[in-house]
C-alpha cells in the first residue's frame, strides 16, 4: 500500500517524518436493540432478519485528505515504479472487499473460480467493464481520478467491492483489531479522515511532528462520539 520509491528517497535525503497511529471502531444508535424482545418483531417475518453487528464491523480506512506536497523531486534517473494492486475473485466473492489505493495505481482482477465473472463499475469517471472472463486471463484497470469506485459482477449479485482512490500515499486500512498506522508522513497540518462504507465518516485536523508519533482514535456510527 506504500509508495516504495517515495520511502527510499525520504530516507536517503534524511527528511523528517512522523507517524499517525490509532484505532477505529463502530457504534450503533442507542436503543437499537430494544425491540429484540416482544412486539411484532417476534413474528416470523422479522425473526430471521439479519441485524448489523457494529462490534464486528471491519474495512475501516484512515487517510489524509487531499493532495500532499512531498517536496521531494524525483530524479529522471529514478523513474517512478509501476505498482500494481490485486483484487481476487474466489468463491464468487471479491477479496479484499475494500481496497484503498493512490490515484494512478493499476489494479489486477484475477478470476480464481472455474466459472465466468464480469467485473464492472458505473462509478464515473472511473467506470469500466472488463467483460466475461476466467482463469488464466487477468484483466487490469488503471484508476486515474480520485474517488469511491463501487465494483460488481453482472452475473452474481453478492459480488461487490469498493476501490477507494486517494490523492496521496498516506493512508491505511485497519487490521482485525481496528488498529492502523500511517508512517513517513511529512510534518505539517492535515485533515485526517476515517471512513467505512456503511457509516458516517469523521474528519479531524491533525498536526504531524517532524519526528515521533501522534495518536488519533475514531468511533464511527450513530451514537455520541467522544471528543478528540
Amino acid at each position: 500500500m506504500k509508495l516504495a520509491l517515495f520511502l527510499i528517497i525520504t530516507f536517503a535525503l534524511g527528511i523528517n517524518a512522523g507517524t499517525i497511529t490509532g484505532t477505529v471502531r463502530a457504534q450503533g444508535r442507542a436503543g437499537a436493540n430494544a425491540d429484540l424482545q416482544g412486539g411484532k418483531y417476534d413474528s416470523r417475518q422479522f425473526k430471521f432478519v439479519e441485524r448489523v453487528n457494529y462490534e464486528e464491523m471491519r474495512d475501516f480506512v484512515v487517510y489524509i485528505e487531499g493532495p500532499v506536497d512531498l517536496k521531494t523531486p524525483i530524479s529522471a534517473e529514478k523513474p517512478a515504479q509501476v505498482v500494481t494492486s490485486r483484487v481476487q475473485q474466489k468463491g464468487a466473492m471479491f477479496s479484499p472487499h475494500v481496497l484503498p489505493i493512490m490515484v494512478g495505481r493499476t489494479v489486477e482482477w484475477p478470476n480464481n473460480d472455474d466459472i465466468l465473472h464480469n467485473v464492472f463499475s458505473a462509478s464515473q469517471p472511473n467506470d469500466f467493464d472488463l467483460g466475461l472472463y476466467k482463469n488464466p486471463q487477468v484483466e487490469r484497470v488503471t484508476f486515474k481520478t480520485p474517488g469511491r469506485v463501487d465494483v460488481f459482477c453482472s452475473i452474481h449479485t453478492r459480488m461487490s467491492c469498493i476501490v477507494l482512490v486517494l490523492e496521496n500515499p498516506f493512508f491505511a486500512a485497519t487490521n482485525e483489531k481496528g488498529s492502523y498506522t500511517i508512517t513517513n508522513v511529512p510534518p505539517g497540518n492535515y485533515q485526517l479522515k476515517a471512513w467505512q462504507e456503511r457509516l458516517p465518516s469523521q474528519t479531524r485536523p491533525i498536526k504531524v511532528p517532524e519526528n515521533g508519533e501522534i495518536r488519533e482514535d475514531f468511533t464511527l456510527g450513530f451514537g455520541k462520539t467522544p471528543k478528540s
